[in-house]
């Protein structure tokens, strides 16, 4: 059997490609490596929950507020009006994900990419079969690579693909018994403090009956799992048991070309496309898959394989401007603690909560009330110039 497209990885970005494509009618398989679970604190922001429908039975909590915490332990809390962030857990939710795409007529291989060949007949998908540990083969028109950050499609077909800046993450599942210590089941807890995270953040992460406690970073020879400990310390959850450890690579800068111009283009990690600052992966995945599904199904259509640069083009039209934004706060705050001791405190204005918040909800840069805009901006100046003192207003 030839199939019309090849997804390479079943993670959020790879399942919504293979259903958006089986329910428009494509013949397409993904390929899954069982067995991975990526490290991620599980965040999904009701925008995702409403595009990709996805079930309540799937969230493992409901969070109502945000604390941020700055490295001398000042905190502030920011309420999440008029709606809440979802909580899922990557290990059945990334299976759900699998599972529907499935059911909408994708074919289901598990198994590890080794590499595209080509003939006259076209491109075909070489891996080696999870139970047989046979080489395997899938002939297909066009390949869809959602293989992750360090993607081995990346790698081989895109140009950029190979040196694409990331952070490693790594964090630990652990039972959480309820509000204790510092812990509180209803609120996500953000650390900026460079001894957990030279140039990103620690979390805290409720997730129901678990949580997820970690951190990231692009420094050498940072202690991953000694500053996850210190966390699970500082919010009283040292004695809880730990269900299981996962760490990985998360990119945090989209590549200028996703495709090959060929027949691959990539999408979700493989792609990028990570949100600076807040490291927010999976709503940019799936939407990464989406538009990767809707490159290939215009190339198809078209035969003209200049429409697989579609995918980049679509994503970056609605969310380029967002990226921008989180990049320039990541470059001015995430330097030194000093800086992020002032991000706290610029975090502490009623307008730039409201703000913060609309845009992680809906995934936009909220344009209305420009007064508090040209407010927060002559605040940011400020402390970025050290015109005000390191301390609340």
């Amino acid at each position: 059997m030839k199939f019309d497209v090849v997804v390479v990885g079943g993670g959020p970005a790879g399942t919504v490609a293979a259903e958006d494509l089986a329910k428009a009618g494509k013949r397409v398989a993904f390929l899954d490596r069982a067995g991975r679970i990526k490290p991620c604190g599980g965040a999904i922001p009701p925008r995702l929950i409403q595009d990709f429908d996805i079930p309540e039975s799937q969230l493992v909590a409901k969070i109502n507020t945000a604390r941020m915490i700055s490295p001398t332990q000042r905190s502030v809390d920011i309420p999440i009006e008029d709606g809440f962030v979802g909580m899922v857990d990557r290990e059945h939710f990334d299976e759900f994900l699998r599972v529907r795409a499935t059911n909408a007529g994708a074919d289901r291989f598990t198994g590890t990419f080794l590499r595209i060949e080509r003939s006259d007949a076209g491109p075909t998908v070489v891996y080696r079969d999870k139970e047989t540990r046979e080489e395997r083969r899938l002939d297909t028109k066009l390949i869809i690579g959602a293989d992750g950050a360090r993607s081995d499609v990346a790698r081989a077909e895109v140009p950029g693909g190979d040196t694409i800046p990331y952070v490693i993450a790594y964090h630990e599942i652990i039972k959480a018994p309820g509000a204790v210590g510092a812990y509180d089941p209803l609120r996500c807890d953000v650390i900026y403090n460079g001894a957990i995270s030279p140039d990103f953040y620690g979390w805290v992460f409720p997730h129901g009956d678990s949580a997820s406690v970690g951190m990231g970073t692009g420094v050498d020879g940072v202690d991953l799992k000694k500053a996850t400990a210190d966390l699970r310390v500082a919010s009283g959850l040292d004695s809880c048991e730990t269900l299981r450890k996962e760490g990985a690579p998360i990119p945090l800068q989209p590549l200028e070309k996703w495709d090959n111009g060929r027949d691959v283009v990539l999408a979700g990690d493989a792609a990028g496309v990570v949100a600076p600052s807040s490291g927010e992966g999976i709503y940019y995945a799936m939407a990464g898959g989406r538009v990767a599904a809707t490159a290939a199904q215009a190339c198809l259509a078209s035969g003209r394989t200049k429409d697989l640069a579609l995918a980049r083009k679509l994503f970056m039209k609605e969310h380029k401007m967002v990226f921008r934004a989180l990049r320039a706060m990541q470059d001015a705050y995430y330097i030194s603690d000093e800086r992020r001791e002032r991000f706290v405190s610029l975090c502490h204005d009623v307008d730039v909560q409201r703000l913060t918040f609309e845009a992680y909800m809906n995934k936009k840069l909220v344009k209305k009330r420009p007064l508090a805009h040209l407010k927060i901006g002559l605040k940011n100046l400020a402390h970025l110039t050290r015109l005000v003192p390191e301390t609340y207003a």
